[in-house]
């Protein structure tokens, strides 16, 4: 449990390592659009399933989910991708691992070679078929970090997809038993990559994963996806986690890959993308909605982020959701 003077702590405006916001406002239009379910089909001689999809034209965007992990490599193409609230363009090479249950989609804008199809290598495993891996087999350790960093996704380096590229290539014309092999083999060496970036969960969803990370951190997260919107103090959250506020900074990057003021703007940003994207509400109640007390503080911080206005930003993607 949370105490209250803990709570209380952070709910003050603090001077230093303190991000200020506003607080929220109901928006009056629901934003969500509900993403359909797929069903992974599975082979009789296979623990897990590989999808070798080569599309001419274009990858369509569909926006669906599963309980499934899913670790996806995309080849010869160029588009955005779409994991629940988090809006990026991708390239050639672009490798991701989505937790079980997250929204998602790709969209391409066009072929690298048009001479040859868009590619994309799908990966499915089950939880149960990840949390047997890390239970029997001390030496999957790392695995078990990269599982718990990818409740949500993982968008790996490019030094890591160039590494495990030909690996997930060549695994299309093997046998179950050597493709096996091969795939702990990536698992092993993308839970090595420490330049992978975290894509944050919606803000609405637990910030969890049934593989479980260490609690500290876990209760931290439970309360900025729960908060985000409100003033945050640093020390408050150190206080939260037991934990000095350098110990803090320090374990806060490791679980997260990035700095807890970056998380929380990743946050507001990404459910203002899904606002945007969902809904026609004006942009100055969005950034108020998501934290923002300054129209021109969101709109500086979410080009930084997007690379587009958030008025571009709505132009470009909300067809996808109307």
């Amino acid at each position: 449990m949370i105490g209250r003077r803990t709570i209380s702590r952070l709910e003050r405006l603090g001077v230093s390592d303190t991000i200020v916001a506003c607080q929220p406002r109901q928006l009056a239009e629901s934003v969500t659009m509900k993403p359909s379910f797929e069903k992974i089909p599975t082979e009789a001689d296979a623990s897990w399933t590989l999808l070798n999809r080569r599309l001419p034209e274009a990858i369509p965007f569909e926006w669906h989910h599963h309980p499934e992990y899913e670790l996806t490599l995309t080849l010869n193409s160029r588009g955005h991708r779409y994991i629940s609230n988090d809006v990026a363009p991708y390239d050639d090479g672009d490798l991701i691992l989505v937790g079980p249950n997250v929204p998602h989609s790709w969209s391409s804008a066009e072929l690298i070679d048009p001479r040859q199809p868009h590619v994309a290598l799908v990966i499915w495993f089950s939880a149960a078929w990840a949390e047997s891996l890390v239970t029997l087999f001390p030496e999957f350790g790392s695995v078990r970090r990269l599982l718990a960093a990818a409740g949500h996704a993982l968008s790996f380096s490019e030094d890591a997809s160039r590494e495990v590229r030909p690996v997930i290539e060549a695994m299309v014309d093997q046998e179950p038993a050597e493709r096996l092999i091969a795939l702990l083999a990536v698992l092993g060496k993308l839970a090595k990559d420490v330049d992978a970036t975290r894509i944050l969960p919606a803000p609405s969803t637990q910030a969890g994963s049934s593989i479980v990370e260490d609690p500290r951190i876990h209760r931290v997260l439970e309360y900025l996806h729960g908060h985000y919107a409100q003033p945050v103090s640093i020390p408050a959250l150190a206080e939260m986690a037991c934990v000095s506020v350098s110990a803090f900074h320090r374990m806060f990057r490791r679980h997260t890959r990035c700095t807890a003021l970056d998380y929380i703007v990743r946050l507001r940003i990404g459910h203002a993308c899904a606002l945007l994207m969902q809904g026609h509400t004006t942009v100055s109640l969005i950034a108020e909605a998501v934290g923002y007390s300054s129209l021109a503080l969101f709109n500086r911080q979410f080009k930084a982020q997007k690379g587009l206005t958030p008025s571009e930003f709505r132009r470009q993607h909300e067809h996808h959701f109307h």
